[in-house]
């Protein structure tokens, strides 16, 4: 696929995140008429690999609200976040704004992130849960990364784990509930089309832009992409808890996420690495 059909598939996916931040800012998922702290969002094991954030320069890529980049400012970071859609931008603003939060916005493609940005440097680059499915290319995203790092700065990815991915949200009808392998692990077969008139939340239907393309990207491409441009993978962790619980099964555990009561399986991950 060329780049120029990369970037059509891209602006779809910009306009279907434009139609659904309407939606996901009156959903109880995101909960943001409610006294929910920010750090809901995070594992715990997410605050021990980014350590102490105090006077650091941290750039969230794909922030979409942007209710994980509050908390690094809260945390005491010099905060930025970037996201493609607009509407994601300005809803993101008045949520800081709100909050009280000192964070600074761009709008942007994550291609484009270096001279949107003005050629900064970060200590930290944050990404992740639900984030790298929208990108074609890890390869040029690592690039980027690279490029926004200052010397010893850290990327650390968050991501929902492949294997997660792979498995069917729902039964179909008249299966049970075991959970079934129904897509790709790895990449390379190109982009999934979806045409969806409701997200991940609750809420009303989503009006308009309602095709979205999805890439899948297993561990190994992630791990190369990173190494290709010259990061070192400093760790790597593989999680068995959720934010939200995805099947019916799930249970709550004492950090207020979501398990599998069993098998266990690893449903995210946590990708630490440096330049």
């Amino acid at each position: 696929m060329t780049s120029a059909e990369h970037d059509r598939l891209m602006r779809a996916n910009q306009a279907n995140w434009d139609a659904r931040t309407p939606v996901h800012l009156a959903s109880r998922f995101y909960g943001l008429d409610q006294d929910l702290g920010p750090e809901r969002w995070f594992a715990p094991f997410e605050w021990e690999d980014l350590g102490e954030l105090t006077g650091r320069d941290v750039l969230h890529l794909q922030c979409h609200l942007g209710t994980e980049t509050i908390a690094f400012a809260r945390r005491g970071a010099r905060a930025v976040g970037l996201d493609f859609s607009e509407a994601s931008v300005a809803a993101a603003q008045d949520i800081a704004a709100k909050s009280g939060a000192d964070v600074t916005y761009v709008r942007a493609n994550v291609y484009d992130a270096v001279a949107a940005l003005d050629g900064r440097r970060f200590d930290v680059v944050y990404t992740g849960k639900g984030a790298l499915c929208y990108l074609p290319d890890l390869d040029r995203w690592a690039k980027t990364i690279r490029q926004l790092l200052r010397p010893g700065g850290r990327v650390y990815v968050v991501e929902f784990h492949p294997l997660l991915n792979s498995l069917g949200p729902k039964p179909a009808p008249g299966e049970g509930p075991e959970l079934l392998l129904r897509h790709d692990y790895l990449g390379g077969a190109g982009p999934v089309h979806r045409d969806g008139t409701h997200t991940y939340t609750d809420g009303p239907a989503v009006e308009g832009a309602t095709d979205s393309y999805e890439w899948m990207h297993g561990m190994g491409e992630v791990v190369n992409a990173l190494t290709g441009a010259g990061l070192a993978v400093r760790r790597l962790r593989e999680g068995d808890e959720l934010p939200w619980p995805r099947w019916p099964q799930m249970v709550r555990t004492e950090s207020g996420w979501w398990r599998l009561p069993e098998p266990r399986i690893p449903l995210l991950y946590g990708l630490l690495a440096t330049r």
